[in-house]
């Protein structure tokens, strides 16, 4: 008796090659693999979940708009990350005159516990939700901040990777780390010296 034949489960450039050529199936495939980190990076970049769905979907309608100028020179994930990228980027300028988030929160302790939130930021969207203290911290940051500091440490993506996504060279990308890492730990210390805002 022979065994039942296990459908093989196809690759993302065969699944791009398909949805370029307009297969909605395909291209739901993607979604369906790239929309948790992709809503991840939203929600660390715009904090409320509903603001972080409307990014999401923004960002992989656009990407399906755009499939067919898509070459392949990078990978799919680092094109839809930056597509991502840029959807939040034009949402906080869209709605930069709103008025700001509050930044209370309970008494922090010590920097120790600082510590041990921010590194809850290399956790995906349940855990980056879930640390209230880190997504204060990080909302202090400024968005290009936020935004480098989550595809570095949350999302995992390497300097070549981030370069890409964001369009700027390797030196750039080192540059503007170290300022983001030298703005997280100001804030970090604000709160420690202030016993939290």
């Amino acid at each position: 008796m022979s065994k039942p034949e296990t459908p093989e489960i196809p690759g993302e450039s065969e699944l791009v090659g398909r949805a370029r050529k307009g297969d909605r199936d395909a291209y739901a495939e993607l979604v369906r693999r790239h929309s948790p980190r992709i809503f991840a990076l939203c929600l660390s970049m715009l904090r409320r979940r509903e603001s972080a769905e409307d990014a999401a979907q923004e960002a992989f309608v656009k990407a399906w708009k755009g499939l067919r100028r898509f070459r392949g020179g990078a990978a799919f994930s680092t094109w839809v990350h930056r597509i991502a990228a840029n959807a939040c980027q034009d949402f906080l300028r869209r709605h930069s005159r709103a008025r700001e988030e509050s930044i209370e929160g309970p008494p922090l302790g010590d920097e120790r516990r600082l510590r041990q939130a921010a590194n809850a930021l290399g956790d995906q969207a349940a855990k980056v939700e879930a640390a209230d203290l880190v997504g204060k911290i990080l909302a202090r940051l400024s968005s290009e901040h936020r935004l480098i500091l989550v595809l570095r440490e949350a999302q995992g993506f390497n300097y070549a990777e981030i370069a890409e996504i964001l369009d700027c060279s390797l030196d750039a990308v080192k540059g503007r780390l170290k300022r983001a890492r030298q703005s997280l730990e100001e804030n970090m210390r604000h709160f420690s010296s202030r016993g939290g805002v």
